[in-house]
Protein backbone atom coordinates (compact mmCIF):
# COMPACT_ATOMS: atom_id res chain seq x y z
CA UNK A 1 0.00 0.00 0.00
CA UNK A 2 1.40 3.89 -1.22
CA UNK A 3 0.25 7.08 0.18
CA UNK A 4 2.31 9.90 -1.17
CA UNK A 5 2.51 13.84 -0.05
CA UNK A 6 3.52 15.90 -2.45
CA UNK A 7 5.83 18.63 -1.10
CA UNK A 8 6.56 20.68 -4.35
CA UNK A 9 5.14 20.50 -7.71
CA UNK A 10 6.37 22.40 -10.81
CA UNK A 11 5.34 22.05 -14.68
CA UNK A 12 9.17 20.44 -14.80
CA UNK A 13 9.18 18.63 -11.82
CA UNK A 14 7.67 17.17 -8.48
CA UNK A 15 8.95 16.19 -5.11
CA UNK A 16 7.15 13.41 -3.13
CA UNK A 17 7.24 11.62 -0.17
CA UNK A 18 6.65 8.01 -0.59
CA UNK A 19 5.45 5.47 2.38
CA UNK A 20 5.25 2.15 1.47
CA UNK A 21 4.03 -0.31 3.72
CA UNK A 22 4.86 -3.81 3.94
CA UNK A 23 2.26 -5.10 1.75
CA UNK A 24 4.28 -7.41 -0.64
CA UNK A 25 7.36 -9.30 -0.24
CA UNK A 26 7.56 -10.88 -3.46
CA UNK A 27 7.86 -9.22 -6.69
CA UNK A 28 5.68 -6.89 -7.91
CA UNK A 29 5.51 -5.22 -10.80
CA UNK A 30 4.66 -1.30 -11.71
CA UNK A 31 3.47 0.29 -14.74
CA UNK A 32 5.42 2.09 -16.39
CA UNK A 33 6.36 5.65 -15.82
CA UNK A 34 6.44 8.06 -18.35
CA UNK A 35 8.60 10.80 -16.11
CA UNK A 36 12.25 10.74 -15.15
CA UNK A 37 12.58 9.70 -11.01
CA UNK A 38 14.91 9.96 -8.57
CA UNK A 39 13.86 7.69 -5.65
CA UNK A 40 16.18 8.45 -2.22
CA UNK A 41 15.59 6.23 0.97
CA UNK A 42 14.46 8.36 3.99
CA UNK A 43 14.06 5.34 5.98
CA UNK A 44 13.79 1.66 5.42
CA UNK A 45 14.16 -0.32 2.83
CA UNK A 46 13.59 -2.64 -0.58
CA UNK A 47 14.14 -4.36 -3.81
CA UNK A 48 14.11 -2.91 -7.38
CA UNK A 49 14.28 -4.90 -10.70
CA UNK A 50 14.61 -3.20 -14.09
CA UNK A 51 16.84 -3.80 -17.37
CA UNK A 52 18.10 -7.34 -15.69
CA UNK A 53 19.42 -5.38 -13.00
CA UNK A 54 18.47 -5.95 -9.04
CA UNK A 55 19.23 -3.27 -6.28
CA UNK A 56 19.03 -3.21 -2.93
CA UNK A 57 18.08 -0.26 -1.87
CA UNK A 58 18.43 1.62 1.59
CA UNK A 59 19.54 5.30 2.66
CA UNK A 60 23.00 4.42 1.11
CA UNK A 61 21.81 3.13 -2.06
CA UNK A 62 18.98 4.99 -4.49
CA UNK A 63 18.18 4.67 -7.82
CA UNK A 64 17.28 6.37 -11.36
CA UNK A 65 14.29 5.62 -13.20
CA UNK A 66 13.74 6.35 -17.09
CA UNK A 67 10.39 6.67 -18.68
CA UNK A 68 9.02 3.56 -20.13
CA UNK A 69 11.06 0.51 -17.85
CA UNK A 70 9.88 -2.25 -16.76
CA UNK A 71 10.13 -2.23 -12.93
CA UNK A 72 9.56 -4.83 -10.10
CA UNK A 73 9.65 -3.63 -6.34
CA UNK A 74 10.21 -6.32 -3.39
CA UNK A 75 10.29 -5.36 0.29
CA UNK A 76 11.44 -8.05 1.96
CA UNK A 77 12.59 -6.57 5.11
CA UNK A 78 9.47 -4.07 5.27
CA UNK A 79 8.27 -1.08 4.46
CA UNK A 80 10.33 2.29 3.57
CA UNK A 81 9.37 5.79 2.95
CA UNK A 82 11.20 7.61 0.24
CA UNK A 83 11.71 10.89 -1.53
CA UNK A 84 10.77 10.33 -4.81
CA UNK A 85 11.66 13.27 -7.46
CA UNK A 86 9.65 13.58 -11.03
CA UNK A 87 11.52 15.41 -13.85
CA UNK A 88 10.08 16.10 -17.58
CA UNK A 89 12.35 14.46 -19.84
CA UNK A 90 12.85 18.06 -20.99
CA UNK A 91 14.52 19.08 -17.46
CA UNK A 92 16.53 15.65 -17.34
CA UNK A 93 17.96 16.19 -20.86
CA UNK A 94 18.48 19.57 -19.97
CA UNK A 95 21.02 18.57 -17.27
CA UNK A 96 22.17 15.29 -18.45
CA UNK A 97 22.71 16.13 -22.39
CA UNK A 98 20.67 15.55 -25.26
CA UNK A 99 21.66 11.88 -25.27
CA UNK A 100 22.84 10.35 -21.87
CA UNK A 101 24.70 7.01 -21.82
CA UNK A 102 24.17 5.98 -18.36
CA UNK A 103 27.09 3.83 -16.54
CA UNK A 104 23.93 2.65 -14.41
CA UNK A 105 20.17 2.98 -12.44
CA UNK A 106 21.46 2.41 -9.07
CA UNK A 107 22.99 5.47 -7.24
CA UNK A 108 25.50 5.20 -4.21
CA UNK A 109 24.29 8.10 -1.76
CA UNK A 110 27.51 9.59 -0.97
CA UNK A 111 27.77 12.59 1.85
CA UNK A 112 27.29 15.38 -0.83
CA UNK A 113 24.02 13.62 -2.45
CA UNK A 114 22.71 12.83 1.31
CA UNK A 115 23.48 16.63 1.71
CA UNK A 116 21.61 17.39 -0.87
CA UNK A 117 18.79 15.48 -0.35
CA UNK A 118 18.45 17.62 2.92
CA UNK A 119 18.84 20.42 1.56
CA UNK A 120 15.78 19.95 -0.91
CA UNK A 121 13.61 18.09 1.71
CA UNK A 122 14.10 21.53 3.96
CA UNK A 123 13.58 24.19 0.80
CA UNK A 124 9.89 22.65 -0.02
CA UNK A 125 9.11 23.72 3.78
CA UNK A 126 9.76 27.59 2.58
CA UNK A 127 8.07 29.36 -0.07
CA UNK A 128 11.65 29.85 -2.00
CA UNK A 129 11.63 28.21 -5.15
CA UNK A 130 13.19 24.92 -4.31
CA UNK A 131 14.32 24.53 -8.09
CA UNK A 132 17.76 25.84 -7.66
CA UNK A 133 17.93 22.50 -4.75
CA UNK A 134 16.26 20.21 -7.63
CA UNK A 135 18.78 21.22 -10.24
CA UNK A 136 21.92 20.69 -7.41
CA UNK A 137 20.94 17.66 -6.61
CA UNK A 138 20.32 16.24 -9.75
CA UNK A 139 23.46 17.10 -11.34
CA UNK A 140 24.87 15.31 -8.41
CA UNK A 141 23.66 11.87 -10.11
CA UNK A 142 24.25 13.21 -13.69
CA UNK A 143 28.20 13.21 -12.01
CA UNK A 144 27.89 9.83 -11.32
CA UNK A 145 25.77 8.35 -13.29
CA UNK A 146 25.88 9.51 -16.92
CA UNK A 147 29.15 8.14 -18.74
CA UNK A 148 28.60 11.33 -21.74
CA UNK A 149 30.51 14.77 -20.97
CA UNK A 150 28.29 17.78 -19.47
CA UNK A 151 29.41 21.20 -21.23
CA UNK A 152 31.86 22.92 -18.43
CA UNK A 153 31.98 26.39 -17.10
CA UNK A 154 33.26 28.47 -20.09
CA UNK A 155 31.64 31.67 -20.45
CA UNK A 156 30.06 31.97 -17.05
CA UNK A 157 31.00 35.70 -16.36
CA UNK A 158 28.89 36.16 -19.89
CA UNK A 159 25.88 33.97 -19.04
CA UNK A 160 25.63 35.86 -15.53
CA UNK A 161 25.78 38.94 -16.89
CA UNK A 162 23.17 38.00 -19.42
CA UNK A 163 20.87 36.62 -16.88
CA UNK A 164 21.44 39.40 -14.59
CA UNK A 165 20.16 42.13 -17.04
CA UNK A 166 17.34 39.27 -17.49
CA UNK A 167 16.27 39.71 -14.14
CA UNK A 168 17.08 43.54 -13.38
CA UNK A 169 14.33 43.65 -16.48
CA UNK A 170 11.91 42.15 -14.39
CA UNK A 171 11.37 39.62 -17.29
CA UNK A 172 8.35 36.78 -16.64
CA UNK A 173 11.12 34.01 -17.17
CA UNK A 174 13.01 35.38 -14.76
CA UNK A 175 10.67 34.33 -11.90
CA UNK A 176 12.35 30.81 -12.14
CA UNK A 177 15.46 29.14 -12.72
CA UNK A 178 13.94 26.85 -15.25
CA UNK A 179 12.42 29.37 -17.48
CA UNK A 180 15.46 31.49 -16.85
CA UNK A 181 17.75 28.62 -18.07
CA UNK A 182 15.74 28.20 -20.74
CA UNK A 183 15.29 31.36 -21.97
CA UNK A 184 19.11 31.95 -21.94
CA UNK A 185 19.52 28.10 -23.91
CA UNK A 186 21.61 26.77 -21.12
CA UNK A 187 20.89 23.83 -18.20
CA UNK A 188 19.22 24.79 -15.19
CA UNK A 189 22.79 23.54 -13.17
CA UNK A 190 25.04 25.00 -15.47
CA UNK A 191 23.56 28.54 -14.91
CA UNK A 192 23.10 27.75 -10.99
CA UNK A 193 26.29 27.18 -10.77
CA UNK A 194 27.73 30.03 -12.97
CA UNK A 195 26.35 32.12 -10.30
CA UNK A 196 28.09 30.85 -7.20
CA UNK A 197 31.17 30.93 -8.78
CA UNK A 198 31.01 33.99 -10.09
CA UNK A 199 29.37 36.06 -7.48
CA UNK A 200 29.44 33.68 -4.26
CA UNK A 201 25.96 33.61 -4.13
CA UNK A 202 22.69 31.26 -5.54
CA UNK A 203 20.80 32.28 -8.22
CA UNK A 204 17.76 32.48 -5.88
CA UNK A 205 19.37 34.57 -3.34
CA UNK A 206 20.38 36.90 -5.75
CA UNK A 207 17.08 37.26 -7.03
CA UNK A 208 15.97 37.97 -3.88
CA UNK A 209 18.50 40.72 -3.38
CA UNK A 210 17.01 42.60 -6.39
CA UNK A 211 13.18 41.87 -5.42
CA UNK A 212 14.48 43.10 -1.57
CA UNK A 213 16.10 45.96 -3.02
CA UNK A 214 12.51 46.99 -5.19
CA UNK A 215 10.97 46.09 -1.70
CA UNK A 216 12.88 49.14 -0.40
CA UNK A 217 12.59 51.76 -2.64
CA UNK A 218 8.31 50.73 -2.20
CA UNK A 219 8.56 51.36 1.40
CA UNK A 220 10.48 54.55 0.73
CA UNK A 221 7.91 56.01 -0.63
CA UNK A 222 5.23 55.16 1.82
CA UNK A 223 4.17 51.50 0.61
CA UNK A 224 1.89 50.04 3.73
CA UNK A 225 0.29 47.51 2.04
CA UNK A 226 2.63 44.73 2.40
CA UNK A 227 0.36 41.96 1.12
CA UNK A 228 0.24 44.16 -2.28
CA UNK A 229 3.20 44.78 -2.36
CA UNK A 230 4.29 40.55 -1.81
CA UNK A 231 2.56 40.38 -5.12
CA UNK A 232 3.83 43.02 -6.87
CA UNK A 233 7.21 41.66 -6.16
CA UNK A 234 6.39 38.01 -6.53
CA UNK A 235 6.85 36.89 -3.51
CA UNK A 236 4.16 33.98 -2.64
CA UNK A 237 2.62 35.75 0.33
CA UNK A 238 2.90 38.72 3.25
CA UNK A 239 5.39 36.15 5.14
CA UNK A 240 7.36 34.85 2.81
CA UNK A 241 8.00 39.27 1.84
CA UNK A 242 8.66 39.81 5.71
CA UNK A 243 11.12 36.62 6.29
CA UNK A 244 13.33 37.16 2.86
CA UNK A 245 13.35 41.02 4.14
CA UNK A 246 14.07 40.38 7.35
CA UNK A 247 16.86 37.72 6.48
CA UNK A 248 18.64 39.86 3.70
CA UNK A 249 18.32 42.90 5.81
CA UNK A 250 17.88 42.20 9.17
CA UNK A 251 14.67 44.49 9.84
CA UNK A 252 11.52 43.95 9.15
CA UNK A 253 9.49 45.73 6.22
CA UNK A 254 7.44 47.70 9.05
CA UNK A 255 10.73 48.48 10.58
CA UNK A 256 12.33 49.80 7.26
CA UNK A 257 9.50 52.18 7.13
CA UNK A 258 10.43 53.74 10.47
CA UNK A 259 14.22 53.65 9.39
CA UNK A 260 13.73 55.09 5.66
CA UNK A 261 11.13 57.83 7.74
CA UNK A 262 8.49 56.48 5.46
CA UNK A 263 6.20 57.45 8.48
CA UNK A 264 7.90 60.83 9.77
CA UNK A 265 5.15 63.25 9.76
CA UNK A 266 5.09 66.42 8.07
CA UNK A 267 7.39 69.19 9.57
CA UNK A 268 6.45 72.34 11.05
CA UNK A 269 8.11 74.57 8.12
CA UNK A 270 6.07 72.40 5.48
CA UNK A 271 2.90 72.37 7.83
CA UNK A 272 3.43 76.81 7.52
CA UNK A 273 3.89 76.92 3.96
CA UNK A 274 0.90 74.56 3.03
CA UNK A 275 -1.31 76.51 5.15
CA UNK A 276 0.03 79.67 3.82
CA UNK A 277 -2.85 81.41 1.39
CA UNK A 278 -1.36 81.74 -2.31
CA UNK A 279 -1.14 85.06 -2.39
CA UNK A 280 1.57 85.08 0.32
CA UNK A 281 3.82 83.15 -2.40
CA UNK A 282 3.31 86.12 -4.95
Amino acid sequence: MLSFVDLAARPEFSVSVVDCLDDHRGWKGEQPREDVRLVLVQRGGFRRRARGEVADLDRTVGYLGLPGEEEHFAHPAGGDVCTSIGLTPRLWHAVAGEAPRLARSSLYVDGRLDLAHRRLLAATRTADDVAEDVAGLVAEVVGQVVTTTVPDGTGDRALVARARGVIGDDHPAAAGLIGLAELLGVSPYRLSRAFTRELGVSLTRYRNRVRVGRALDRLERGESRLAVLAADLGFSDQAHLCRTVREHLGHTPTALRRLLGANRPTTPTQECAASIPTYMHE
